[in-house]
């Protein structure tokens, strides 16, 4: 039986979109109406309706709804588990740049030769 994604992938799967990066920049202000999240952005509606529940799906936003407006929220925590991925990962991510930037030098200096 095939499980769907995990959260980390589903995070990452969210934040590879600027509109939806945008968004997310946006909210940082706080709750916004959909609408108003909507209004930089040359799409219609349904489009923006689908990137909200990408973020949403993600866990990276929280919708709720008010007599006729609907509001969105940013939740965090999805971001700050992501980032502590990444920051376990860095050092392996250096360490293997700098020996391929060696293994560069090397091989550039047998060929000047």
């Amino acid at each position: 039986m095939q499980q769907g994604p995990d959260e980390l992938s589903l995070v990452f799967q969210a934040l590879a979109d600027p509109t939806r990066r945008e968004i997310l920049s946006r909210l940082r202000g706080g709750p916004t109406t959909v609408g108003e999240l909507a209004e930089p952005f040359a799409m219609s509606r349904p489009a923006i309706s689908q990137h909200l529940k990408v973020l949403e799906r993600a866990g990276l936003i929280e919708r709720t709804a008010s007599a006729q407006w609907r509001t969105c929220t940013l939740r965090t925590e999805p971001l700050d588990e992501a980032s502590a991925w990444v920051e376990r990962h860095r050092g392996e991510w250096n360490a293997r740049f700098d020996q391929l930037d060696e293994h560069l030098r090397t091989r550039k200096g047998t060929t000047d030769a």
